[in-house]
Order: structure tokens, then C-alpha cells, then sequence
């Protein structure tokens, strides 16, 4: 893992499929999930109640329960407008290397 890599620290649900987060750097703000709802395993989300019980997992994923998750850095880079790269420098040295 980098070291530097920012970790989620907070998640709330809130209206219309948006969450409310904090990361370890400081950066925090609303993301919007909507796309998402009702596709696949976010069926799960057509019950609002089941997308309100959202928590943060073990490595810093947003859970909702055994099956549905999504990774913190994903959120990270939705709510930054970031590439991969601007976030795991390392990336950007392997794929020049």
C-alpha cells in the first residue's frame, strides 16, 4: 500500500444516493452514487434503507454488506476529479519504466 495513500475516515448516507465523506488528508465532501443504484449488485440500494446502513470496512471501503462494497480510493478519485497516477505516483514511474 502507499504510504501516502489517502483512507477514508468517515461516510454518511444521505438524500438521493449521496454520501457525505472525510479522508485521512483532509479531503472531504458530498459524492454522488446515483449511477450506481438499482445496477447489479446495487439492487440492494432499491430499499434506501439498505443504502443508509452504510459503513467503512477493514481496508478503508465503503460496505454495505458482505457482497456490496467499493473501494475508498475510487470515491477518493470521484470526488477529487484525481487520476490514479496524481494520487500512487508509482503508477506513473511503472508505466514509464
Amino acid at each position: 500500500m502507499e504510504e501516502n495513500l489517502p483512507i477514508l475516515k468517515e461516510a454518511k448516507a444521505l438524500k438521493k444516493f449521496r454520501l457525505r465523506v472525510k479522508f485521512s488528508d483532509g479531503v472531504e465532501g458530498e459524492v454522488d452514487l446515483s449511477e450506481f443504484a438499482g445496477k447489479g449488485v446495487f439492487a440492494l440500494w432499491n430499499d434506501y434503507s439498505q443504502f443508509e446502513k452504510v459503513i467503512i470496512g477493514p481496508s478503508g471501503e465503503l460496505m454495505w454488506n458482505e457482497d456490496v462494497d467499493m473501494d475508498g480510493l475510487g470515491i477518493y478519485l470521484k470526488l477529487t476529479g484525481k487520476t490514479p497516477e496524481e494520487v500512487l505516483p508509482k503508477l506513473q514511474r511503472l508505466s514509464h519504466a
